[in-house]
This record gives C-alpha cells, structure tokens and sequence, in this order.
C-alpha cells in the first residue's frame, strides 16, 4: 500500500474522526487504565454501526456535557467577539470574562502557543507562514484548537472567545462541532483607526502578524469576510454591534450594558447598545482603504478584493443565474456541461480544473494547496471559494450565467457558498445507477492512457456517494433541485437539462 492509498483509506473509514473522539474521552475522563477505557470506546463504536456514527464527544460522560448552570438553570454561556484587526477585541474580551467571572479565550494566541510549542512539525511551520502573511488559519485546525481548549474546562460558567469566528465557514463549523453561541459581539472602527492601532502595535509588541503587508491582507480579508459574517448571525438573532471608534471605558459599558440585558432580562439595556445596523457599519469606503499607505505592496491582490470591484461583482453577479451541477464519474456531467454552456452563454466552471490552474501558476497560494495535498489534506473550502470567486469576477460583463460542476461537496461549502456570493438559482442532480457509471468509465479507460480498474472506480463512486447524499438533501429543502434521468442517450439526457434550465428564465 502506498502513502496515497493510506490516506485515502484512513479518510474513508473516518479514523482521524474516531482517534480525535478517543483523544477527547481520555482527556475528559483521565482513566486509570487507558488501554481497559480505550477497550470500551471501541466497544461502543461497534454498537453504533462503525466510526462514520462518532462525533468528536462521543466518548465524552454525559456530565462533562451538560455544562453546569448559570443563574438559575440556564445553561454555561458563550460569547463570540468579533471585528476588525486592532479594533480592540482583546481588550473587551478580557475586561467582560473579568466582570462575570468568565473564561478567556484568544484563539490568535492559541495558535501562536501552538505554533511556538511545536517549531519543528511541518504542519505548524506551514500555518505559522500562512498566519504572518495575513491570511486565516486552515479552519478544522481552529476548531480542534478551540475544542481541546474547551474540554480543559468543563466547570467554567461561562467562556468568551475572542477573534473568531473569522468568517462564515467558521460560524458554521463551530455550530456543528461545537454549540450555538448565546451572544456575538461585533466591534465595528474605521478603518483608519484601525491600521493606527495595528502600528502601533507593531512597535510595541513585534506581533510577526502586524507586518505591513500582513496588516494589508488582513484588512482586506476581513472587509470581504465581515458583511456575510455579520448578515448570517443578523438572521439569527444573535449579533449585537458597538461603535468601537471611541474611548475603551465608553465600549466597555455599552458592551456590559448589552450582556447584562441578556442574562438578566430585568434590567434594562444600555441605550443604543445594539441599535447600530452592522451592515451600514461596513460601508466599503469606510471599513478599508486598500490604497494610500499601501501602495509600494503591489496591486495583485486588490484587483480581486478591491472595493470598488467587490461593489460591482456582487451587483453584476445578481444578474446572471448561478447553476449547481451534481454527477457522479461516468454520468456525464463533464459533456453535458460544455453543450449547456455553448446553447446558454454560460461560463463553465469547473472546481477541478481551477485547482489545477492555481497549482501550475507560481503564486504564493499555489505552493500552500500543493503543501496541503501533499500532506493528503483537503483543501480548505475558503481556497476553493476564493477561486470560484476570482474565475467569476473574471468572466462578469460577457456570461449569461455559471455553470458550477463538482461544487458543493459538502453542505458546508453550499451554506458558505449562499452566505458570501448568493444561492444557486437551480441545483442538477444526474441521477444514474452505479453500475452504468461503473461501465462507462471502463469503457473510457480503454482508450485513455489512465486506466481505472474496478476497485478505483469502486471508491470513487463510494466517495461521490458519501459527499453528494447530504448535499442533495439540503438543497431538496431550500431551491429548485431538479433530478436528471443519466442513465438515457446523451441527446435525451440533454433535452431534459435544457427543459430544467428553461425554468428559470
């Protein structure tokens, strides 16, 4: 077997989960015999119906679950605190766990302990180099960070968490692996006032991350992170905003205010507390000025993320229809795709072959997914997204629409996907039995160079399963899924296709 079949073996029998899960138990429940405990777990996994049934706290006791009680039977709160880099996160976050008796937590110095404790693991040196040119954090890396932390402290009442989540692909996994928070606090700043404090810093604590080009990255991730961010937890009810371009004591009693108002619905708020609308605090010309201070960086990046660009993309992007194009190997998708896109005018986007375009360029991003997938990791759905992203804005002004095939892979990446760029006006599902995709990529092998032998074939298709299941229920409940009979001609299956897209115009 070689490295490659491992990884893939290991992933597909979900064993990262399950050693994560066994990780947790024994961290929870310090046994006095490891080997009897870890006897049981495996016991229990078998009863479940197999390791793709353990979730992270599996092996967790019920009572280190039920967090204890805060005020008379409420459960242990958690607060999230979030905003721009410099505008005073940090400083709250500490003064609030303080007030109440709180946990503290920073995930920026999580990872940078993390990163300090572990110099020499490849995987720390490669994030370490991610977080100094400004960029996030590889997300599940975050996560499992903030959930060891956590574990460390089951009898707290209550814990904030600052920095995070950074964007909505965060937001949702912590919901998942973690809980719903009760309250997120988002200090908005101009944006001036934030690249004053960022240099300040710089000089006074010589942070690797407060660099100027890393302050530049930083801003500019965060103006395109925060309105989606901030919009997701709007509709839950959950977000509450603070002017934090004013004197920290000012801040800090505004924030008091609101949280005394949530846990202890008697007293009143403080005015104006959550009376801020988030979406007008993020203005585009307000939250970064890309330009002035900046330019001797280059302009590589800003004409992706620049704020007049970003305007007009989500604007123009509005205007055409946004289809999602799901097909297992051997349905036909690739095919049908190209005559779709010829018959519309539709760019066909495929998240396959802009990887492949990333990896044959020579930029920065491209050597950190090549580390990544040689690694045997998945790339971070952000990755994908920012690329889908780029190849869109790149064909806005003369496409009728965008046929996106092999995205989402997961519901995650369609939630983000929603959140950031907008839902799809109609999801394609191709729907053909196995065995006739089983026998048309051996038909295919035959005259191509790669041959794929049943057993390859086998886990893909077994892959395709276990990713499109999930995805196809969730849009089942949320937008036009259409169902395509694969299994007829190429012209009937095309007939069919074009029915369905007519639909939406």
């Amino acid at each position: 077997m070689n490295t490659n079949d491992a990884k893939e073996y290991l992933a597909r029998r979900e064993i990262p989960l399950l050693f994560e899960s066994l990780l947790n138990g024994l961290m929870c429940s310090k046994p006095e015999d490891p080997v009897e405990y870890l006897e049981s777990c495996l016991q229990k996994v078998k009863e479940l119906g197999g390791c793709d049934k353990v979730k992270w706290d599996t092996f967790v006791s019920q009572e280190k679950k039920t967090l204890p009680p805060l005020n008379g039977g409420q459960s242990r709160r958690s607060f999230l605190r979030t905003g721009g880099p410099g505008s005073g996160k940090g400083t709250q976050s500490l003064k609030i766990a303080e007030r109440y008796g709180f946990q503290y937590i920073s995930v920026g110095e999580l990872l940078r302990k993390k990163i300090h404790s572990t110099s020499s693991n490849r995987k720390w040196s490669l994030i370490a180099k991610i977080i100094t040119t400004g960029e996030l954090a590889p997300q599940e890396t975050t996560i499992t960070e903030i959930k060891q932390k956590l574990m460390q402290m089951p009898d707290e009442e209550g814990i904030v968490i600052d920095g995070f989540p950074r964007d909505v692909a965060q937001a949702l996994s912590f919901e998942d692996q973690i809980c719903t928070p009760d309250l997120v606090v988002f200090l908005a700043c101009a944006n001036q006032r934030l690249k004053e404090r960022l240099l300040k810093r710089a000089e006074q604590q010589g942070r690797p991350d407060d660099n100027l080009k890393a302050t530049q990255r930083r801003l500019i991730n965060f103006k395109q992170n925060a309105a989606p961010l901030v919009k997701y937890f709007q509709e839950k009810g959950l977000i509450m905003t603070f002017d934090a371009d004013r004197d920290e004591d000012e801040v800090f009693y505004d924030i008091s205010m609101a949280v005394d108002s949530k846990l202890f619905p008697n007293k009143e708020s403080a005015a104006g507390s959550s009376e801020l609308d988030p979406l007008m605090m993020l203005d585009s010309g307000e939250v970064v000025d890309t330009g002035s201070d900046y330019e001797d960086q280059g302009d590589d990046q800003l004409n992706v993320f620049g704020e007049d660009t970003t305007e007009g993309f989500m604007e123009d992007l509005k205007k055409c229809k946004i289809i999602f194009m799901i097909g297992g190997p051997g349905s036909g998708k690739g095919i049908q795709c190209e005559k779709l896109a010829e018959k519309y005018g539709f760019t066909h986007l495929s998240t396959g072959e802009l990887l492949c375009n990333e990896l044959s360029s020579e930029s920065e991003r491209s050597k950190l997914i090549r580390d990544i997938m040689e690694r045997g990791d998945l790339v971070p759905s952000g990755i994908i997204l920012e690329l889908l992203k780029e190849a869109m804005l790149a064909s806005l002004g003369h496409t009728q629409g965008f046929l996106i095939d092999g995205y989402p892979q997961e519901v995650t990446q369609g939630k983000e996907f929603g959140c950031k760029i907008g839902d799809p006006h109609l999801v394609i599902c191709l729907d053909c039995s196995a065995d006739t995709m089983t026998n048309r990529l051996l038909q295919r092998s035959q005259s191509s160079p790669c041959v794929d032998s049943t057993a390859t074939i086998a886990k893909r298709l077994e892959a395709y399963y276990r990713a499109s299941i999930p995805v196809i229920a969730y849009y089942e409940t949320k937008t036009q899924l259409h169902k395509i009979n694969a299994e007829r001609t190429p012209e009937e299956v095309f007939l069919q296709l074009c029915t369905a897209i007519d639909s939406i115009f």
